[in-house]
């Protein structure tokens, strides 16, 4: 699976990352509805930020489609070889409802930085669909 490290959607998402890398790769200054996006990945890890702030991080690395950001949701497509642990950047000190495969896993609530760490539980390049809805 090789695709853009980063692309616009035609739905008005993005997708981003590329897990299959052996080495590092990075996309600065990428324009997407006036923000400037930033994108690193590889086997290891993905990041995203957007105007210089952290977005999205996995550990290990992802290929994500359909990011896609509302003011009370964050949804999409992600697909790694093994489990992975997501970290997104969202309000802080809110509570949020995790959706995957639409099966809803419980709340979380963010730290005073806005964090949320959740965990997706993947097989070989298998993908899950993930909406972090606020409460």
């Amino acid at each position: 699976m090789s695709i853009e490290l980063i692309r616009r959607e035609e739905d008005g998402t993005i997708s981003f990352g590329d897990f299959t890398l052996e080495t590092k790769s990075k996309v600065n200054d990428f324009e997407f509805c006036g923000d400037l996006y930033k994108v690193k990945s590889y086997y290891e890890i993905t990041k995203l930020e957007r105007n210089g702030l952290f977005v999205y991080e996995s550990v290990p690395g992802t290929a994500v489609e359909h990011f896609g950001v509302t003011d009370k949701e964050v949804s999409f497509v992600v697909k790694a070889a093994e489990d992975v642990q997501i970290t997104l950047e969202l309000e802080p000190e809110k509570e949020y409802k995790i959706f995957i495969n639409n099966t809803n896993v419980g709340k979380m609530k963010t730290n005073l930085g806005g964090k949320l760490v959740l965990s997706v539980e993947l097989k070989q390049s298998e993908s899950a669909y993930v909406t972090v809805v606020k409460c």
